[in-house]
């Protein structure tokens, strides 16, 4: 195993106030980035999108995109998009697709798993985001 990536996006409204986080890990899993982004108004799968693709960027950034990584989400809707179990049909999505896609192709390998929200590194990404949102509120 390699590199490891927890995301998670939130949303107050839908869309409404949103941020993005993730934590990064090696894979002697010391945390290697973490990082929390207020996006403005955005829905929850957008902010879900924006999460995956900071944290594609700071992994490759950190590995140069030479380590295989596991993505960890649960957003199904995206990492099913990701995947290509489901279709890209919301126009606010194409362009975050296509971004997260083209990240992914760079590294040596990328897989993409959804994972309940209740997963512990999941959980401490959506502390630290409702953390932001309630600063923001």
């Amino acid at each position: 195993m390699g590199i490891e990536i927890y995301t998670d996006g939130a949303a107050r409204g839908n869309p409404g106030a949103s941020a993005s986080g993730y934590v990064i890990y090696d894979p002697s899993g010391r945390q290697l980035a973490k990082n929390t982004i207020y996006n403005g108004i955005k829905t929850n799968n957008q902010a879900e999108y924006i999460a995956i693709i900071a944290a594609l960027k700071e992994a490759g950034r950190l590995s140069g995109y030479r380590e295989d990584v596991d993505l960890f989400s649960d957003s199904e809707l995206v990492i099913n998009q990701l995947n290509g179990k489901y279709k890209v049909r919301n126009g606010s999505l194409i362009l975050l697709y296509e971004e997260a896609s083209s990240i992914i192709r760079k590294f040596k390998s990328c897989r993409l798993h959804n994972v309940p929200r209740e997963e512990e590194h999941i959980s401490m990404v959506d502390r630290s985001l409702n953390i932001t949102l309630d600063s923001i509120d």
